[in-house]
Order: structure tokens, then C-alpha cells, then sequence
């Protein structure tokens, strides 16, 4: 009686570029709904609406979010702003070690 009406979240999937670009074109054929095309594969309409909204950012007639290639580059350039801080610390220390052995 404790799990009536709970149901248990549904693990996370990943899923290919391709697949997102070929539930984009079935959406944007207009043969079906989104709500109907998500129902068929089993996806969320949440998702594939903004699989929708990302595809047009791309196409540059979105909302003006980031592009995929410019979420690609920050997430680069995060990744190597975060290992320079983190050479920057090894070398404060180190001049620290330097220092106070010369003195």
C-alpha cells in the first residue's frame, strides 16, 4: 500500500545526434503531433520539444540561445579555464616552497 500512486523515476537515457535530428524532421513534417511522435518512441514531449527548440537555434531562427557548436566551446573552454586555475594554484605553491627554502 506504502508505493500506491508512486511511480519510480526511469533512469536517464542518452541518445545518438541522429537519432534526435530524425524525431526533429518527423516533428517538423507535420504528419504528427510532438505529444504523438514522443508517445510513439517513448520519450518525453519535454524532450523532443526542445530537441525542436535546439535544431532551430542551430538552423540560427531559435530563440537565441546557444548553438550546439557554442555549447560545445563553453563547455571546452570551462574545462580549460578550470585545469589553468588548477596550475596556477600548483604554481603559488611552489613559489611559496621556493621561496621560503631560499630564505
Amino acid at each position: 500500500m506504502e508505493s500506491m500512486g508512486k511511480k519510480k523515476p526511469r533512469p536517464r537515457r542518452s541518445f545518438t545526434a541522429e537519432f534526435k535530428a530524425e524525431i526533429v524532421e518527423l516533428c517538423q513534417r507535420g504528419d504528427r503531433s510532438v505529444g504523438q511522435v514522443a508517445k510513439d518512441f517513448d520519450l518525453t514531449e519535454t524532450a523532443v520539444r526542445e530537441w525542436l527548440r535546439q535544431a532551430e537555434r542551430d538552423a540560427g531562427t531559435g530563440d537565441g540561445g546557444l548553438t550546439s557548436s557554442e555549447k560545445d566551446e563553453l563547455a571546452q573552454l570551462r574545462r580549460e579555464n578550470r585545469r589553468l586555475r588548477e596550475d596556477v594554484e600548483i604554481l603559488k605553491r611552489a613559489t611559496a616552497f621556493f621561496a621560503k627554502e631560499t630564505r
